[in-house]
Formats: structure tokens, C-alpha cells, sequence
């Protein structure tokens, strides 16, 4: 019996559901549980909660993304489904909701997955774990409609940038071609999810730009942005989402570096390389993770000692 055999049967069996993510959310996480939350509802489950404590606007616009939950009084769920998240650690603010589930199965693409589940899907190969539930719904023969496949085209252009990074595969294409014949708006979707960004998102990406600094001969690109900065621009949650990459972008860059403060829990900050170095390996070494080309840790500290330390060590992979 396979893995996804025995998750199908988990599924049927379950009376309550809970899906969940990581923290920081971004779109192909979002996309990909909003995408297993309609399917599931489709297939029959009444009882399934999707819990996102902090979505960013930008994802909003993805069919039933109004149903998100922040939390729920929900002590013991049968079944815990968590969506494109490596560690319980990375598992945001709702560990309990997993840990206190009878049963549990995790779904993803990270390289660094710990399968921490009962049951664990798991291909580092897929470049967005979009993909990895694209093959999981068509082998539980759960059909892929116009909305499921919105929220999966969100989340495959999140986390392929659009498709231009190298984890992309033919395969992502024919993926891509079938959610097209089921009426999925590609042009839309791709607007909505890497092109249109509000005022405030604009003004914070701005402040960033503006103290972009280049380190070792222009090969590391580093920039930061505060609390203060946020309330200045009138900044919400998700606003900061491709910052990282301006400095990933410009010639010469091989690792961009971005800091941000955020309320209460510290700074996060994320890591993006071209060609040469594998960012995953930094960000483990703070107890964080991603992929070979995007990937992220959360730490206390002053924004200055963590920006010496990050560089620090990412001198010594270039």
C-alpha cells in the first residue's frame, strides 16, 4: 500500500480536518492549502478548517481564501494536514493544532523535510510543492476544477518565480497546460500574484532599495527594513514580498541578503543566491531552511550584529 494510499484513507476516514502551514506564508503555501481545502470540500468533507494566522493580501483574491481561519476552538482534530512547511518548527504559531490531531500527514517539497507526520509526501524534486499536490489529487481521483486550479497555478508561479528559476521541469509546463484547459486564467493569476503591488507595498520596497549596500566586489547584495519603516508607509503584513529579489537581480549579485523587523517576534531574515551558492545551508546553520536558491531563518538580535553575522558566513560560501 502506498503513501498516498494510506493518506486517502486517513482522508475518508477523518470526521474533522485541519490543514496548516508555515509561517511567513507565501503563495504556493497559501495556494497549495487553499487548493486542498476546495478539494476536499468538493470531495464531501464538511468539516475541514484551513488556519493561516497571517495571509498576505496579495492571496486573497484565490477562491474560498474569505473561509482562511486565524484560529479555531477546536481542541483534537481526527487529521492534520500540513501544507509546504520542512519542520514543526516552521510549523506557524498553531503547533497544537497538529500535535493534538490523531492522525497526521505532511505534504511537500523541501529537500530539508524532517517527515515529522505519520504520513509524509514528500518531492524535493518539484519546484513548488503545488506540484507534489497536483500529483496527490489526481491519484485520489479528486477532480481538479477551475478554482483548485487557480490556487495551484498561484502556487507554482510563486515559488518558480514566474517560471524562470531552474527548478522548472517540462513537467511544470504540462502541469500548467491542463490547468489551462480547465479554464484557469494564467495572465490573470500571474498579475494578481508577481505584478500588482498596493502603495504601501511599493513605499517599503522603496526604503529598501534606497539602502541597498554591495559587499565582496559587488557579489552579496544587503538591505533591511524596520518596524518603524513599516508604520512610516503604512506597511501590512506581506508587503515586504520581493524585496529580496532586487538585490538577486542586479549584475554581478550572487547572494541577496534582507532583513526585517517584525513586531514582537524578532527579525526573519531571507537569502537568495544565482549561481553559485547554496543558501539552504546558511540559513540552516541559524536554524532556518528553504531551497538551494531561496531560503530563510528567524532570529533575535540587533539588526547590525545579525547583518555582520549573515554576511560573515556567506562570504565564506562565495
Amino acid at each position: 500500500m502506498s503513501t498516498l494510499d494510506k493518506i486517502l484513507e486517513e482522508i475518508k476516514k477523518a470526521e474533522s480536518i485541519v490543514i496548516l502551514t508555515h509561517e511567513n506564508p507565501d503563495g504556493d503555501a497559501v495556494g497549495t492549502s487553499l487548493a486542498l481545502y476546495n478539494a476536499l470540500k468538493t470531495y464531501g468533507k464538511n468539516n475541514v478548517d484551513l488556519i493561516i494566522p497571517e495571509c498576505p493580501k496579495t492571496f486573497l483574491f484565490l477562491p474560498c481564501a474569505n473561509e482562511i481561519k486565524k484560529e479555531s476552538n477546536i481542541e483534537n482534530y481526527d487529521l492534520a494536514i500540513v501544507i509546504d512547511c520542512a519542520t514543526l518548527k516552521m510549523l506557524n504559531g498553531w503547533v497544537k493544532y497538529f500535535e493534538n490531531a490523531d492522525s497526521t500527514i505532511v505534504i511537500d517539497h523541501h529537500g530539508t523535510n524532517t517527515m515529522y507526520g505519520d504520513y509524509n509526501f514528500v518531492n524535493p524534486d518539484a519546484p513548488a510543492c503545488a506540484e507534489v499536490m497536483i500529483v496527490a489529487l489526481n491519484y485520489f481521483n479528486m477532480e481538479i476544477n477551475k478554482n483548485i486550479g487557480t490556487c495551484l497555478l498561484a502556487g507554482i508561479i510563486t515559488d518558480t518565480g514566474g517560471f524562470k528559476y531552474q527548478g522548472v521541469t517540462a513537467e511544470t509546463f504540462e502541469f500548467v497546460a491542463k490547468l489551462l484547459n480547465k479554464g484557469v486564467n494564467v495572465s490573470d493569476t500571474y498579475r494578481k500574484v508577481l505584478q500588482v503591488k498596493t502603495k504601501s507595498a511599493f513605499e517599503l520596497g522603496r526604503l529598501a532599495s534606497n539602502r541597498l549596500e554591495f559587499f565582496e566586489n559587488g557579489k552579496i547584495a544587503y538591505t533591511y527594513v524596520t518596524i518603524k519603516d513599516y508604520e512610516n508607509v503604512n506597511a501590512i503584513y506581506g508587503d515586504h514580498e520581493g524585496i529580496v529579489d532586487v538585490g538577486r537581480d542586479i549584475e554581478g549579485v550572487e547572494v541577496s541578503i534582507f532583513i526585517r523587523e517584525i513586531k514582537g517576534k524578532g527579525l526573519k531574515v531571507s537569502l537568495r543566491s544565482n549561481d553559485k551558492v547554496n543558501v539552504d545551508e546558511i540559513a540552516l546553520l541559524f536554524g532556518g531552511g528553504g531551497h538551494l536558491k531561496a531560503a530563510g531563518f528567524s532570529i533575535n538580535g540587533d539588526i547590525e550584529a545579525v547583518k555582520e553575522k549573515v554576511i560573515n558566513e556567506v562570504k565564506r560560501y562565495l
